[in-house]
């Protein structure tokens, strides 16, 4: 049974889409065991109270510097032994100590097909405006492993959304959620629980199940 811990700052509809993919058999073997947030009126907390799963915010502001976070943040997180951690719109820099630690078990979702739009400052609909400035016909999301960069952790997988000519960010924002990144999240999550994921060379490796 794999256990997760979702780490979350806004709506949380990639939490959405993984607890509707466990519970409609998507995503097996696998336990939401908590929900944090550095946001207490994150409306991801509701969705977690409502499906039951335990949820708590730890926010850097309530620390005295981003060290202090740092530390209750992995305590924190180190008291649920998660085997996976998948930050689901989550805003907050993760520790280098947190990566160390939890090396190739930390995953995110990207808005982007990356290494189009990503790094720092891409974020949220400024991925999207950042796609619809530029004028590309393709854009998607990427879930990838997180390493010390921002963005740069080894690609699991990502799908192609197509950008429409009338599209404002908010619109590309919803299509590339409702396409991409609530059919792969569940997707990644499902390979990683039947252990069907490697990293070899910096490169991830599928194998078939």
């Amino acid at each position: 049974m794999l256990k997760i811990a979702v780490c979350v700052s806004g709506g949380g509809t990639n939490l959405q889409a993984l607890l509707d993919a466990v519970d409609s058999g998507v995503i097996t073997d696998t336990k939401i065991s908590v929900v944090i947030s550095n946001n207490k009126n994150a409306y991801a907390l509701e969705r977690a109270a409502k499906a039951g799963i335990e949820s708590l915010c730890i926010s850097p502001k309530d620390f005295h510097n981003r060290e202090e976070f740092n530390r209750e943040f992995l305590r924190k997180l180190n008291t649920y032994q998660v085997d996976l951690v998948v930050l689901a719109g989550f805003l907050v820099v993760i520790p280098p100590e947190m990566i160390s630690q939890y090396k190739n078990r930390i995953i995110n979702i990207h808005p982007s097909l990356i290494p189009s739009f990503c790094g720092k400052g891409y974020y949220g609909l400024k991925v999207h405006e950042g796609v619809l400035n530029r004028g590309v016909k393709i854009t998607g999301a990427t879930v990838h492993f997180v390493d010390e960069g921002t963005d740069t952790g080894p690609i699991i997988l990502q799908k192609e959304v197509l950008v429409k000519e009338n599209d404002t960010p908010e619109i590309l924002q919803r299509r590339v959620m409702e396409e991409a990144e609530w059919n792969l999240l569940p997707k990644a999550v499902e390979l990683i629980a039947h252990n069907r994921i490697q990293v070899k060379d910096g490169k991830v490796v599928i194998t078939e199940g």
